[in-house]
């Protein structure tokens, strides 16, 4: 064999070990074997025998873990100590903050379907089931939203009282506190089918079970805190609110200016008690002007060290009742006309014992761990619920109007224009619905996901936004006119709400998602992190060289995996599944290797700088987050035994995903800085170029399809939404008159063929069913099956109208005046 034929041999056989990610004594052995046989087949030599002595001392430092610590990883680590800004405790804090999960699969470059698909499919107990059955269907019959936001800007006093009565403000709080005890899966349950009758009621009852003192006193409070608080909870005696968010500390929370101050003071007549003095302005703050029990954040000092030697305590959490004196419980917010009961409040020289922080003296300080800790629970639950509420709603009427509203003698859903408008409302729905779902199962699995709760947050409330801003444009008139009979005009004044809260959605995508997901997902990144902080050098010496060599053997076969599955279109990788969803697998593999290989060569280039190129990260971002949208539909496909009428859906939701993941890592490879390695990483990522496309007109046709007629299809994607009956109720008319409207399309077209056309246009339809029945056309039971369709789509379009408000009547009359 000539030499070249051996390189080849080498090259391929490191290509492979590389693809397989092969530890690094497979490759040891490996190399031994090639440059055995290369000395058994050409002989001996002087050359040969250096070069397999070198091999050999190469083979025993790098294999040998002590020597190889001396030699490159203890040099190494110092040069990482060095050039690595230190962490704060805040940042460590919210770093360690929940669990990695299926989004750690992802980052890895080698997702393992077989773990994702072993998750059981959801399902609510009997017992969860029969509440949103019973009172969650009675709460939103009880509830008049137009009451609600347009009279009384409040809930009225019934729906309070049914809402505390029927235990809706204590889900999460386990039975033996007289709570609900109910699952994540239903909590979400509960908030879709509220939100899809009414935001404000959705927002009431959703924040106490979320991110507030139930949460956190089930996690961190104390024995005799649990006792008297969450009884009182559960059974709406005590209402609860949590003020965390400042006038100059936002979504900066480590930055609060409010202060509390260790020191004695007399309380409930007993002096010199152990307590903090507090003073705080607070704003943003729901269920404020009503609450009863106050939930406060804010950084805690002990001047007098009468705790400890440690003056400045940190972020610290404490229960305090309302009518504590000193305290103000301010006006209502305004948030975009949504009543729910929003507010600031302050305090001036509130005296609290230190037993009223949460966790009493031990929880002292722990404030932002708890915060970040539970935050990530919370945020994974209610606003995708809300967001998926959205959907499922303008996914239902937004088909049955595009189906019973006509122009041009046709149905406005035939419009090519508004199909795409629907299938992207519908494709949506299935993925929000998908990514919900899953991520409140991995919740009741025991998962706490910080990164997932950051993607389901900010990618189910922009689906919101995109499904209601299409839907508003396919209702147009009707749509903008508020009233009763409005469907949208609430969820579209609410949108910047749910986007709002929690973090604002920019900040979710461009700091959190990626920002905490390189860090926590990646297989290495966090372990070498550790060992740079470890003060333990010996313990530091052996974590970091076991993850930095890990790391380099990642890269390379994330290098290598990426190229091959992109010269061959992934069609090596075995899918879990076969069918028309295989393919999908396969494709989410490859991409999940050139991500995870430019996320390391993006912290190669930008090291801690990274956090600081927002735009970089939020691309990378939106990567991981699609990887993840798609793979919960791909799950709920599965889950849902493959039902064939889903798969437009499913194939929309894939294809959209795989092109804005396609965009998102051309736009990171565009903007990167060092241009010779933009050009190496393109040929890495796309060696044939970016080969996927948008969802075609065709699959978009067969997805609007699904939303214009009754099917089971329509059905379980808008599962769980309140549906009217009444045909007082606008969505009742909808679901009233679109069968008629169906039923009664070839009686039209029956008509259309024998009477002029015109006569659709310029005469009443009575006239025109009584010349069809005159001519014989039609017989009185189609003439009646017409009337009703007629009569049903007449209902639907009609748009609320009120007197001229002495407000309007003025600012006319100005006009006027003004010479308008």
């Amino acid at each position: 064999m000539n030499l070249l034929l051996w390189i080849a041999i080498g090259f391929v056989s490191a290509w492979l070990l590389a693809y397989l990610a092969a530890p690094l004594y497979l490759w040891t052995i490996a190399v031994a074997l090639v440059v055995a046989a290369y000395g058994f087949l050409h002989g001996v030599s002087v050359g040969y025998g250096v070069i397999a002595v070198l091999l050999a001392l190469l083979a025993i430092a790098l294999n040998v873990p002590l020597i190889r610590r001396k030699l490159v990883s203890d040099r190494l680590l110092e040069i990482f100590r060095e050039i690595m800004p230190t962490m704060s405790a805040t940042e460590r804090e919210a770093m360690d903050a929940g669990t990695v999960w299926w989004d750690a699969d992802l980052f890895s470059g080698r997702p393992s379907w077989k773990k994702l698909l072993a998750v059981p499919a959801p399902k609510l107990s009997d017992e969860e089931q029969a509440f949103i059955d019973g009172p969650t269907e009675e709460l939103c019959h009880l509830t008049d939203d137009w009451q609600i936001t347009h009279e009384l800007q409040d809930l009225p006093p019934e729906v309070w009282r049914f809402i505390r009565e029927q235990g809706f403000l204590g889900m999460i709080i386990p039975k033996q506190y007289g709570g609900l005890g109910f699952s994540a899966l239903a909590h979400s349950d509960v908030v879709v089918k509220l939100a899809s009758r009414s935001i404000a009621v959705a927002s009431t009852v959703m924040v106490p079970n979320s991110l507030g003192p139930a949460e956190l006193l089930l996690h961190y409070g104390t024995e005799e805190q649990k006792d008297h608080y969450l009884p009182r909870l559960a059974c709406g005696q005590e209402i609860p609110c949590f003020a965390l968010t400042s006038p100059e500390a936002g979504s900066d929370a480590s930055a609060m200016p409010d202060k509390g101050v260790v020191c004695k003071g007399d309380f409930d007549d007993r002096p010199d008690v152990l307590g903090i003095r507090l003073n705080w302005q607070k704003r943003y703050i729901t269920l404020g002007p009503v609450a009863t029990v106050l939930g406060l954040a804010f950084r805690l000092y002990d001047p007098e060290h009468l705790l400890g030697e440690q003056e400045d305590l940190g972020i610290t959490a404490a229960l305090i009742p309302t009518d504590t004196p000193g305290i103000t419980i301010g006006r209502r917010h305004d948030p975009l006309g949504i009543p729910f009961q929003n507010g600031p409040n302050s305090g001036q020289n509130v005296f609290i014992p230190v037993d009223w922080v949460i966790g009493g003296a031990a929880g002292v300080g722990q404030g932002w761990r708890m915060l970040v800790e539970r935050l990530a629970a919370g945020r994974a639950i209610s606003l995708p619920a809300m967001g998926t509420s959205g959907g499922k709603v303008a996914s239902r009427v937004t088909g049955a109007y595009a189906r019973v509203r006509r122009q041009f003698r046709l149905p406005i859903g035939r419009f090519e224009g508004v199909e795409e408008a629907l299938a992207r409302i519908g494709a949506t729905t299935y993925m929000m619905d998908a990514a919900r779902t899953l991520t409140a199962q991995a919740i009741d699995l025991g998962e706490n996901p910080s990164v997932i709760s950051a993607i389901v947050k900010y990618h189910l409330t922009e689906g919101m936004r995109r499904v209601i801003n299409d839907a508003m444009d396919v209702h147009g008139g009707s749509g903008i006119c508020l009233g009763p009979a409005n469907l949208l005009g609430r969820a579209y004044q609410g949108l910047p709400i749910t986007i709002t809260v929690e973090g604002a959605n920019i900040m979710t995508r461009s700091l959190i998602i990626y920002g905490q997901g390189a860090i926590r997902c990646h297989p290495y990144v966090y372990r070498e992190l550790q060992a740079v902080a470890d003060a333990d050098l010996r313990r530091a010496s052996k974590t970091f060289d076991k993850a930095i060599f890990g790391h380099v053997g990642h890269v390379i076969s994330n290098a290598v995996r990426a190229l091959s599955l992109g010269m061959t279109g992934a069609r090596v990788v075995r899918a879990p599944v076969s069918g028309p969803t295989r393919r999908y697998y396969q494709h989410l593999v490859r991409v999940s290797a050139a991500f995870a290989f430019t996320s390391d060569v993006a912290m190669f280039v930008f090291g801690g700088a990274l956090k600081r190129k927002e735009k970089i990260s939020g691309r990378l971002a939106d990567v991981l987050s699609y990887m993840y949208l798609a793979s919960a539909a791909l799950k709920r496909f599965e889950d849902q035994h493959r039902p064939r009428s889903d798969l437009p859906l499913v194939k929309w939701v894939c294809e959209d995903a795989l092109y804005r993941m396609q965009q998102a890592l051309d736009g990171v490879i565009r903007n990167f800085p060092n241009r010779p390695m933009a050009w190496l990483l393109r040929r890495f990522v796309f060696p044939f170029g970016r080969r996927f496309r948008v969802p075609s007109d065709r699959l978009g046709h067969q997805v609007a399809s699904l939303l214009l007629v009754p099917s089971d299809a329509r059905d379980r994607l808008t599962k769980g939404m309140y549906i009217p009956k009444d045909l007082n109720e606008p969505i009742g008319r909808l679901e009233d008159a679109l069968p008629k409207v169906i039923a009664a399309e070839p009686l039209e077209r029956k008509i259309h063929r024998v009477l002029d056309s015109q006569a659709f246009v310029t005469r009443d339809y009575d006239a025109l069913i009584g010349d069809a029945l005159r001519l014989g056309v039609l017989n009185d039971d189609e003439a009646n099956r017409l009337r009703a369709a007629f009569e049903a789509r007449h209902q639907v379009i009609q748009v609320d109208d009120f007197p001229a408000s002495s407000t309007l009547v003025s600012a006319i009359e100005r006009a006027d005046v003004a010479g308008f």
